[in-house]
């Protein structure tokens, strides 16, 4: 019996000890610049709700704190959501934020791609959003996909769940996947988010980190535009694929009275040390416009764009 808990005790640290491994190899960058010199809002401030309660990925207070800051320094007033989606808690905020909620709590444990929110809780954001509100919805790649699929549908999103490569189009040999979608290679789309209100806003290069492509409704504008020999894969190591030419990395459209992007990969809009080397990953990339490109879909939620 001695020798049977053992090994149980020796299997289960390990395990502990390598989740935190994984954790450990993706951190919020403390040394990031997210004040903005001439904020937005310097009154009014929009109420932006950042959605926590549905065991998502990203937090106000860990990998997505740099986001939260920058937008903070533009004048929105941004709030942690703890509560799940209603009629009540909704009315009162401007947008709504979901980064990366899983149907589980870990995103190793069954179940994690099954949908984190209820049909009642499509129903009301998609209502919401009829009704004049703003949302930023970010699903990554599996198992992110699947545990947003519900919400997406409701606006007519098809998500494809798994994990998207461009072996041929790779910003960085080094790390498989991180796509550059530039004005140069014909990939970055206009609209009024990546034009920005100036040309100090004009963003030209952005970078995103693996994630998973997206199809939007009929309507909906392509803002990052995977190429030709994109394809996606059901898992990281599969041998098979199928094609990702045409399909999106970002999307915004009009919803009724309301707004919505969505975004199928969440790094773009962090700014994390990753890796054993922690490397930058996401707007602390030296040479992306990631940062400009947070600000701007924030401006076109908000209305100003």
């Amino acid at each position: 019996m001695k020798t049977h808990f053992g090994r149980f005790l020796t299997l289960a640290l390990a395990i502990a000890l390598q989740s935190q491994l994984v954790s450990s190899q993706q951190s919020s960058d403390p040394a990031f610049n997210t004040t903005v010199a001439h904020p937005t809002y310097t009154k009014n401030y929009p109420r932006v709700v950042f959605d926590e309660a549905h065991n998502n990925f990203h937090t106000t207070t860990g990998r997505y704190k740099p986001f939260v800051d920058l937008i903070s320094s533009d004048g929105y007033n941004v709030v942690p959501g703890r509560k799940l989606f209603a009629k009540p808690s909704l009315s009162t905020f401007r947008i709504l934020v979901i980064a990366n909620a899983l149907g589980a709590e870990d995103m190793d444990e069954e179940g994690a791609d099954h949908s984190a929110f209820t049909e009642e809780e499509c129903d009301v954001v998609r209502d919401w959003v009829k009704g004049g509100g703003a949302l930023l919805l970010i699903a990554d790649h599996a198992p992110f996909g699947g545990a947003a699929e519900s919400l997406g549908k409701r606006f007519g999103v098809e998500m494809s769940k798994g994990y998207t490569f461009d072996p041929e189009n790779d910003f960085a040999a080094s790390r498989p996947s991180t796509l550059l979608f530039s004005r140069e290679n014909k990939r970055l789309l206009d609209h009024p988010i990546t034009n920005g209100r100036n040309a100090g806003e004009r963003i030209n290069r952005v970078i995103t980190f693996t994630g998973q492509s997206l199809n939007g409704p009929e309507g909906s504008s392509v803002l990052l535009l995977l190429s030709q020999t994109a394809r996606d894969k059901p898992d990281r190591e599969s041998e098979t694929s199928v094609s990702a030419a045409g399909r999106a990395q970002a999307l915004a459209f009009k919803y009724g009275k309301g707004r919505v992007v969505i975004l199928g990969e969440a790094a773009m809009l962090s700014a994390q040390l990753a890796g054993p080397k922690k490397g930058p990953m996401g707007m602390n990339v030296p040479g992306s416009d990631n940062r400009q490109l947070a600000l701007n879909i924030m401006h076109w939620l908000s209305g100003l764009l």
